[in-house]
């Protein structure tokens, strides 16, 4: 029975897509995990991987982790190892424990970290409504490279969107959108060095690569916006 319940990897994965349709789940994290010793399923003589129930909840547990509470894989599996000798790890139910002062009182880091991953096709006229901006200010975004259709498509994403809406905020500061370029290129400059960071251990030929370069990318991308956070709250205090 409960070989019969074990799953390849390709079920594993349909399962955990299914569950949450919103992570990029793909094999290559699966692997990774399993190379990081996070999660350890059974080889079949052939060498195929069999995922118990055990695992499975393994699985649910570390990516509930992760997009709930942002928390780096190494203090996962301290969880997890917590549990593995019978005791009760912190709960994943409650305030996101991230490190103290990265969210600040508003909690809007938490917000910015959360990724639209779903696949959001909207209309320019579905954008201006539910953004609340005017085609106006929509025709400057995307003069200014600030908003653009999805690739090949006419059609907005949710990064658009989401861009949009802020900039309508703003805009009632007075803010314009010729303002925000220097968000644009100080945003293309971190993308640039998380790239130049992550490259190298994309292309390399060791088992799990792409998991710990997207891994990587998440924890990079994570301690810049905290970064950021920290320097814009320091210069604001020099304004009071």
């Amino acid at each position: 029975m409960r070989q019969a319940a074990r799953k390849s990897i390709g079920q594993a994965l349909a399962d955990l897509t299914a569950e949450f349709p919103d992570e990029d789940i793909k094999e290559s994290k699966l692997r990774f995990l399993e190379s990081e010793g996070l999660v350890n399923p059974e080889r079949t003589p052939s060498g195929y991987r069999k995922y118990s129930v055990e695992d499975m909840e393994r699985l649910r547990y570390i990516i509930r982790a992760q997009r709930e509470q942002y928390l780096p894989l190494k203090v996962i599996k301290e969880h997890l190892d917590a549990i593995d000798r019978g005791l009760e790890p912190p709960a994943l139910n409650g305030a996101p424990q991230v490190p103290p002062g990265a969210l600040g009182e508003s909690g809007a880091l938490a917000d910015l970290l959360r990724s639209e991953r779903g696949d959001v096709r909207i209309s320019r006229r579905e954008l201006v409504k539910t953004a609340g901006i005017t085609e106006e200010l929509l025709d400057q975004l995307e003069g200014f490279g600030l908003v653009r259709t999805r690739t090949g498509s006419k059609h907005y994403d949710a990064d658009a969107l989401q861009v949009a809406k802020v900039a309508g905020e703003l805009a009632a500061f007075g803010v314009e959108p010729r303002h925000l370029r220097a968000f644009k290129t100080a945003a293309d400059r971190e993308v640039g060095l998380v790239e130049q960071i992550t490259s190298p251990i994309r292309r390399s030929r060791e088992d799990g690569a792409e998991g710990r370069a997207a891994q990587a990318t998440d924890e990079i991308a994570g301690l810049s916006l905290r970064l950021h956070a920290a320097l814009v709250r320091a210069g604001l205090k020099t304004l009071r």
